[in-house]
């Protein structure tokens, strides 16, 4: 599973990470960003909460 994050549309409120900060950071830029490659096993769950949960609807969930 791999997540990514259209950043052109970040708001930068910072949800994601704090629903996931195992995949999902925020940036010196001040835009979230996904800093794993593969989405960890154990936290596929939160990574699919944090997606549900931005309040923009940017975060993507891919399954491999």
């Amino acid at each position: 599973m791999r997540a990514w994050i259209d950043r052109d549309g970040c708001i930068s409120c910072g949800l994601c990470p704090t629903i996931c900060p195992e995949v999902f950071r925020m940036a010196d830029d001040g835009l979230a960003e996904v800093y794993v490659d593969e989405v960890p096993e154990d936290f596929k769950d939160t990574a699919q909460e944090a997606a549900e949960s931005c309040p923009v609807s940017v975060i993507h969930i891919e399954d491999d």
